[in-house]
């Protein structure tokens, strides 16, 4: 083999926006190359087009996607559940496999390539929901890397058979454990079961966490003192924890201090939990989205995500982290100087979540990338710009062609 064709990138992507940077960003055996020397097989001019890592889904439900022509309207978290109980049991895998593609398609079509996905795993529901995201992790391996996370929605203890369909969902290919103590009748002892079966497994946990507006009480000491117990630190993410809204300022830099010291991340989930928290107070309802950002200053890893699309837990979604991101911006009224921070919500610190190797745009990091129509990081988050294009593993995954006006 001559020296060109061994050098030979795969790919070449010139006039790549990096940061504050233009540059050229090589592409050889799926991983970003050392350097730009040599041919290449394909290159793409991206004109100063903003260069991503792919986008980081850390929190939402397959599952129960697209269900709202099913069951309608709900008002607030309980009447939300319910609905969807009594749907689950006449879930098929073929209905879920569907529901999950359509979902799956749209996320990658807005720059998503790697997802974290909570599937209920009870009585009800049985094994067959799983069934259709083992065949979604598979089906769309190519563009989007899928976790997907064994979940008890309606409680554990109170719930016959589920801490046995969660240990076949390990066995039958999870990943990793999800909880929700504030459905169970004991929620302590939820949590520690769930930490034992963790541990028998080798799996990380994901729970939903305190998900009301009152800040008298919390399980989220329970989560950091296990946690800390077990040794499962940098293991154990929570989501929703909306209480963190609702406390004072002494109280809050408390908690925030207690998941930095025991290495629990939190995840943001803004559509959902401006939808359905204060839902009785009508337009007197507060914000009641977890205040992530100020826990990123004491060294928390946090996340923002989207949980429900088209479901009685949210009526809408389009699959967009940016418009999370700018989302999640708003509520919090942060500036441009909040930009970049927001934006790592759904790249960098979701991607350590996640524990992603190889995440990244050095050398040597996965050829995951997505193009953004933005001359500048800050511009994509605030203007929620469309991707261009994808590359997983160095293969182009997907197009976009930006729109056009046809002028007279």
């Amino acid at each position: 083999m001559s020296r060109g064709r061994k050098n030979m990138l795969d790919v070449l992507l010139a006039n790549a926006r990096i940061g504050d940077r233009v540059r050229d960003i090589g592409i050889r055996r799926g991983r970003i190359a050392e350097n730009c020397d040599g041919p290449a097989a394909i290159t793409h001019d991206l004109a100063g087009r903003v260069l991503l890592p792919g986008l980081v889904e850390a929190h939402i439900h397959l599952d129960k996607a697209g269900l709202l022509c099913r069951c309608g309207q709900v008002r607030g978290l309980h009447e939300a559940v319910a609905a969807v109980s009594a749907l689950k049991r006449d879930f098929t895998a073929a209905d879920v496999h569907a529901r999950g593609a359509a979902v799956i398609e749209r996320a990658i079509l807005q720059g998503t390539m790697f997802m974290r996905a909570h599937v209920e795993v009870d009585p009800r529901a049985g094994l067959r929901s799983l069934a259709a995201m083992l065949r979604l992790r598979d089906d769309y391996a190519f563009a989007l890397k899928l976790q997907i996370c064994a979940f008890a929605q309606e409680g554990l203890t109170n719930d016959p058979g589920t801490e046995e369909l969660l240990e076949a969902a390990l066995e039958q290919g999870a990943d990793l454990l999800g909880g929700c103590p504030y459905t169970d009748t004991d929620p302590l002892g939820q949590i520690e079961r769930l930490f034992a079966m963790a541990l028998r497994h080798g799996v990380d946990l994901d729970f939903h966490l305190d998900f009301d507006l009152d800040p008298g009480w919390t399980h989220l000491e329970a989560v950091c003192e296990a946690t800390m117990r077990h040794g499962w630190q940098g293991r154990v993410n929570i989501g929703h924890v909306t209480k963190l809204a609702a406390m004072d300022d002494a109280a809050l830099d408390r908690h925030a201090r207690m998941l930095a010291t025991a290495g629990v991340s939190v995840t943001a989930l803004p559509s959902t939990d401006l939808y359905l928290g204060g839902a009785g107070l009508g337009h007197r309802a507060p914000r009641g989205v977890a205040p992530v950002h100020l826990l990123a200053k004491a060294g928390v890893l946090v996340a923002v995500a989207t949980n429900n699309v088209m479901n009685p837990f949210t009526p809408y979604g389009d699959c967009s982290l940016l418009r999370m991101g700018n989302l999640y911006a708003n509520v919090m009224q942060l500036g441009p100087e909040a930009f970049a921070a927001c934006l790592d919500m759904v790249t960098g610190t979701a991607a350590r979540i996640l524990r992603l190797d190889g995440y990244g745009l050095g050398p040597g990091d996965r050829a995951d990338l997505i193009v953004l129509e933005a001359a500048s990081p800050a511009e994509a988050l605030a203007s929620i710009a469309p991707p261009a294009m994808g590359f997983r593993n160095g293969r182009q995954s997907f197009v976009r062609p930006a729109a056009r006006l046809m002028r007279p």
